[in-house]
């Protein structure tokens, strides 16, 4: 396998303490680089991979030679932009979720992945980690028999107006921020998509939502969620079947919020529990990454599966203006 070459654009928090550190683990690929103006800020990345190359520029970095992969944790209005301009550089690109703030956008990113012939893909870690990848196959295995309904509830409390993600010209948002998990969790598992949004209650707060339930009618099955950035930290998905039931005790922060949990509950009340210790998804995505740069494995999960989750965003969105 050849090594990925990896630079990232700017030096947020998150990129610092899981996404640096994940590209740093990752078998296959090398911290390269880091984009940023601040020298104390790449001190922190430092800390873990000392030779690191800093520049003092975005552009400086795409223009580097020894870069391969670009990862991109800018502010989500940015996505777009800095995916677009690292794909005309030749970079491969691992952008943060959303990848772009409309589906219409990420078909703009589709063209030019095409043309380019680079991989480009949104850091959706989730679908990586064994634990889903057991509750699809348990699902497609007929082991709750037919699938009637899905509820999913994810939640965390951050009220800091200066946080990005609570600020309506960057992109901030609930939906963009969780429901993207919440969204796209399920449609990974069922492999369906949306056909409407049967109801919504949003609340608002500053030009962003705060909270959002919404119901929504798929082909074979009904959906309720609920996402909240003011609400105490809660996570659980659950699957249940006229015969069984599949539940997710740490869907989408494992290993930080909880050890990964699969439970399968039998029509007799019987459960059979999978655990998942240890695991980092967000390694498991560059690994992934990796080695669909270097040696042409189909990555699993293309910008065709984003758009199809930022579709059903827009979807929410349209009816809770209506």
């Amino acid at each position: 396998m050849t090594v990925v070459r990896w630079g990232i654009l700017g030096a947020a928090n998150f990129a610092k303490e899981h996404m640096a550190r994940a590209i740093h683990a990752a078998e296959g690929g090398k911290l390269a680089a880091l984009a940023t103006s601040s020298a104390e800020k790449a001190e922190g990345f430092k800390t873990f991979a000392p030779d690191l190359k800093v520049h003092s520029s975005y552009d400086a970095l795409l223009e580097d030679p020894d870069i391969d992969a670009v990862y991109i944790p800018l502010p989500n209005h940015l996505h777009v932009e800095w995916t677009l301009r690292a794909v005309a550089a030749g970079k491969a690109v691992l952008c943060e979720k959303p990848i772009a703030m409309n589906a219409n956008e990420i078909d703009r990113l589709i063209e030019a992945r095409d043309d380019a012939g680079v991989l480009v893909a949104e850091a959706y870690m989730i679908v990586h980690h064994p634990q889903w990848r057991k509750a699809r196959r348990l699902l497609h295995e007929g082991k709750i028999g037919t699938l009637v309904d899905t509820q999913v509830r994810f939640s965390f409390n951050n009220p800091d107006p200066e946080n990005i993600r609570n600020q309506a010209n960057t992109g901030g948002g609930g939906l963009p921020d969780i429901g993207v998990y919440a969204f796209g969790s399920v449609r990974y598992v069922t492999g369906e998509e949306p056909e409407e949004i049967l109801g919504t209650d949003v609340a608002w707060e500053n030009g962003v939502d705060t909270r959002a339930h919404v119901t929504a009618r798929f082909p074979s099955f009904h959906y309720t969620g609920m996402v909240s950035t003011r609400m105490s930290p809660f996570q659980e998905v659950l699957f249940h079947g006229d015969e069984g039931v599949i539940r997710l005790t740490a869907p989408f922060n494992a290993g930080v919020y909880s050890q990964a949990e699969v439970h399968l509950q039998a029509p007799d009340g019987t459960v059979t529990t999978w655990r998942f210790p240890n695991v980092n998804q967000y390694v498991l995505q560059v690994e992934a990454f990796n080695r669909s740069v270097s040696d042409k494995v189909v990555y699993p999960c293309p910008l065709e599966f984003s758009k199809g989750t930022q579709r059903m965003i827009d979807m929410v969105y349209e009816a809770a203006k209506a």
